[in-house]
């Protein structure tokens, strides 16, 4: 199978500047990076539910890119600084995008004491399956 890096134009950059792709997708499979709250200028989102939430519509712009949805993800990985006070507000933001999947994707949460950029509260990282 050919192996396809996925790049939405408005991630470019960072593939330019960190040597690493949103995406790879190989035949129907997604490998999505983890994606954070930031915008399209690599600017931190202010407050935690808005960080979750500018996560998820990052996820959604790569899983879009590589021609797939929410509906696709199979598996979900996601990164917490603070967990516990997050878990709860997250869930609810979560269910807003994942919830009517059934079966629903597996999902792995793990505690961390930083991101990559200070300010960064959460990482989601996804897998997609997307049938020919």
């Amino acid at each position: 199978m050919i192996r396809q890096t996925v790049v939405p134009a408005s991630m470019q950059h960072i593939v330019e500047r960190f040597h690493y792709a949103p995406a790879v997708r190989i035949g129907p499979w997604i490998y999505c990076a983890g994606q954070v709250g930031r915008d399209a200028n690599m600017r931190i989102i202010e407050g935690l539910e808005a960080q979750i939430v500018q996560a998820f519509e990052n996820v959604r712009t790569v899983l879009s890119e590589a021609g797939a949805g929410f509906e696709h993800v199979y598996a979900m990985t996601t990164y917490h600084v603070d967990i516990h006070s997050q878990l709860e507000p997250f869930i609810l933001i979560k269910d807003r995008y994942l919830l009517r999947q059934n079966p629903p994707p597996t999902w792995t949460g793990l505690g961390v004491t930083a991101l990559s950029f200070p300010g960064q509260l959460v990482e989601i990282q996804v897998n997609a399956y997307l049938p020919a």
